[in-house]
């Protein structure tokens, strides 16, 4: 035994890291689960630029920043990162 656990051998047992129950857990007992699905876009497409003037008046068209680096868009625009545009969607499934 070292010293450590010499001088701690009277208190109680700590909880490790998964017998902590957050203060949530207990109102969310017997909830559905719910599982948000991935949503796949319609379709995708490349579209090519012969230069970068081309980019340039293609990106004031759709309204939305584009560069040489941009690897992806979403049009209608929605943000890739979360935030307040992507919480506001609704789906009709219907």
């Amino acid at each position: 035994m070292n010293d450590y656990s010499k001088k701690n051998t009277n208190t109680k047992k700590q909880k490790t890291l998964f017998d902590v129950e957050e203060e949530w857990e207990e109102e969310w007992k017997d909830m559905p689960e719910f599982v948000q699905e991935k949503q796949e876009p319609f379709a995708t497409i490349k579209i090519r630029f012969e230069t970068e003037d081309d980019l340039k008046k293609f990106s004031e068209m759709i309204e939305q920043k584009l560069t040489q680096k941009t690897q992806s868009i979403w049009f209608p625009f929605r943000s890739h990162w979360g935030g307040e545009n992507t919480k506001k969607r609704w789906r009709d499934e219907s």
